[in-house]
């Protein structure tokens, strides 16, 4: 790709998100899923939406195409009055989703024509407009195909092909990339930044979900980082670096763990609500479904050469195949039992954690087991009540009830299939799943 600069940066609005609020089961009383949203978007930039799933990014996404209203606040385009849920995306708007969504009995040609059909658009017309789209997207000669005889790569093209052929002012893509290998993302995304400026599209700025931060600084003007539960605006980044960008630059790779670092940093007060690091306090700690084997991996892996204890978070993700969304929550659980620490961006072994690397299974679970008792009160909490029963049995509703006095349902299952998970490994409490009943049967 030759060097290309980006687009005159004309700050015309093009989208303005207001006040943004949704809620689970749309009550303004319930858990917020975003929480005070506000977004300019403006004309000739890319920005993304960076976060972990369930920061409510694809539900901005979904606001802003039209798709759904939001409980609270507003959604403007080009100054227009709020936008509505209609079902379909307003004409000036289109968007690529990451699952494709093609239909399977129709042809190539016959999916990317959906949207003008839908627009009462002429066939003739039609049929001329998808060609044109097909061949800018690289599909020329696979017009009479059908989905299941096209790659992943070839059929994210045509759901880029459809988005475009209805000349969108606004091209919204929510994680585009992520169900493609590693090489076929590279270059579809690379494909659609010449695109973007060549001036080969219609489109005015496009708005990218993602929680893969390389993508981020490899396509954006400006990075949007979402905090979760609920989804705010945590940082707002501008990236300043000539096109094309070049991982192995030394002022990439200090952006890229500028960012790490933001998205593993601490509230630096108390927050009033769920935010941070596992949010909530006591037995309400939020946790993440990380299983015992992934934070054995990551230990051994940093225990290990060439990091020896030690590793930038950029680094080890590379290096394990991890994306954020998945390395962070093992990171922050081992910074949990304080077998880790988090320093910006790094991500260094403590001294237990480094005598966890080195001991054999039997040692390993006794050392889990005293973090475990030690630093998640839930997991003390439940082998607490075990101790004082005389029957040593405790139904698990009970702590799942508990759990959802300060979480969501969805929430509160997945803290306690958490803890479960761990206390079952280190042997501190067992668990039958056919009565759901937590009990002492196994420990020693």
């Amino acid at each position: 790709m030759a060097t290309q600069t980006a687009p005159l940066l004309i700050q015309t609005p093009l989208v303005e998100v207001e006040h943004l609020r949704h809620f689970y089961g749309r009550s303004a009383k319930g858990t917020p899923v975003i929480d005070d949203v506000n977004l300019t978007l403006f004309e000739n930039e890319i920005v993304g939406l960076l976060g972990r799933s369930g920061s409510g990014k694809s539900t901005l996404l979904r606001s802003i195409a039209g798709l759904i209203d939001p409980d609270e606040g507003q959604v403007r385009f080009l100054g227009d009055k709020a936008l509505s849920t209609s079902g379909i995306a307003p004409p000036d708007i289109a968007m690529v989703f990451q699952t494709f969504a093609l239909f399977p009995w129709l042809t190539v040609l016959e999916n990317v024509e959906l949207g003008l059909e839908a627009r009462k658009v002429p066939a003739e017309i039609r049929r001329e407009r998808a060609i044109a789209a097909i061949d800018l997207i690289g599909l020329d000669g696979f017009e009479n195909a059908y989905p299941k005889e096209l790659s992943g790569g070839m059929r994210q093209r045509v759901g880029l092909a459809r988005a475009i052929v209805v000349d969108p002012k606004l091209l919204l893509l929510d994680e585009p990339f992520s169900a493609l290998d590693v090489l076929t993302g590279e270059t579809l995304r690379t494909d659609l930044l010449d695109l973007w400026f060549e001036g080969h599209m219609p489109i005015k700025a496009m708005l990218i979900v993602t929680h893969n931060i390389e993508e981020a600084v490899l396509m954006c003007d400006r990075i949007l980082v979402f905090s979760a539960n609920p989804g705010r605006v945590a940082a707002e980044i501008k990236v300043e670096l000539p096109q094309p960008r070049d991982r192995l630059d030394p002022a990439f790779r200090a952006l890229v763990d500028e960012i790490y670092a933001r998205m593993t940093a601490r509230p630096i007060a108390p927050q009033p609500a769920r935010d941070g690091l596992f949010p909530g306090m006591g037995i309400a700690m939020t946790l993440p479904r990380v299983s015992t084997n992934s934070l054995a991996g990551l230990i051994e892996e940093v225990d290990g050469t060439p990091f020896n204890g030690e590793a930038g978070l950029s680094d080890l993700a590379e290096t394990a195949d991890l994306e954020v969304d998945e390395l962070l929550p093992i990171a922050e659980s081992l910074q949990l039992l304080r077998f880790a620490e988090l320093r910006g961006a790094d991500f260094v072994l403590t001294p237990a954690g480094r005598q966890y690397a080195g001991a054999d299974v039997d040692a390993r679970k006794a050392l889990f087991a005293q973090a475990l008792l030690a630093h998640v009160p839930l997991a003390g909490h439940i082998r607490r009540i075990l101790d004082e029963r005389a029957n040593k049995q405790a139904p698990a509703r009970r702590f799942r009830d508990e759990l959802e006095d300060h979480m969501s349902e969805e929430y509160a299952d997945e803290t306690l299939r958490t803890v479960t998970l761990w206390g079952r490994y280190a042997e501190i409490f067992a668990y039958d799943e056919d009565s759901d009943r937590f009990s002492l049967e196994d420990p020693q």
